[in-house]
């Protein structure tokens, strides 16, 4: 299998999801907007990069399956499956804030060999593939070489439907404040963990987190030598 190539292939279909995303948020209407919860919305832009990346990606691996946050696809493979955020950060798309990104990871027999995280705001691609080093835009990155809480700037997310650890996730969000250079949030955990890959924060922690939100961020931290 060459990882590298099926990346480079993968790429390119989320490169095309981007390019789909940018064009119809110019247009997105208060009607296109829809609750899957509280505070959880989905949009056609989301579906429609969905759809785009589905059908794309099939096209590389015929024999893959889907672990997808809408749903356009419930089909599962039996060695491969792809697992797709269409739009991590939907809420910041929807008022116009970055960062808002499209994740894609390929897990292989349950281990993931391909990670692609595109930040739309700023063009960034994160990427990497098994047993490679870690990317953005071409160029290697890498964590921080940070190793104390004081010297650190660390990012989170903020719960929206489960609420249930609130008293335990304010008291960390107090000693962070008072212990570490700061704490950021920014909404997309697929973006958060891309950052952390690169150095620029140097820990993410949140709860209540989906497979499609962390898979591909998870991987390229990894390969950028993160834990």
């Amino acid at each position: 299998m060459d990882y590298k190539e099926i990346t480079e292939k993968a790429r390119e279909v989320v490169n095309q999801a981007v390019v789909f995303i940018r064009k119809e948020r110019e247009r997105l209407r208060t009607e296109d907007i829809e609750s899957k919860g509280k505070n959880d919305f989905v949009t056609k832009i989301d579906k429609g990069s969905e759809l785009i990346l589905v059908k794309g990606l099939k096209n590389i691996l015929k024999d893959s399956g889907f672990i997808a946050e809408e749903g356009t696809s419930t089909e599962k493979g039996a060695v491969y499956n792809w697992i797709i955020d269409p739009i991590d950060g939907t809420t910041n798309m929807i008022h116009g804030a970055p960062p808002y990104s499209v994740s894609v990871a390929l897990a292989e027999n349950d281990k993931i060999v391909v990670g692609i995280v595109h930040e739309i705001s700023k063009d960034e691609c994160f990427y990497s593939w098994k047993d490679s080093v870690a990317y953005l835009n071409g160029k290697e990155i890498k964590v921080s070489k940070v190793t104390k809480v004081a010297d650190s700037l660390i990012a989170t997310g903020f719960p929206y439907t489960d609420y249930s650890l609130m008293s335990e996730f304010n008291k960390t969000m107090d000693f962070f404040m008072k212990n570490s250079h700061g704490l950021r949030r920014l909404g997309s955990a697929a973006v958060d963990l891309a950052y952390v890959a690169s150095g620029r924060y140097d820990a993410f922690y949140e709860y209540g987190l989906k497979a499609w939100d962390v898979a591909a961020g998870s991987f390229i931290l990894q390969q950028a030598g993160g834990l």
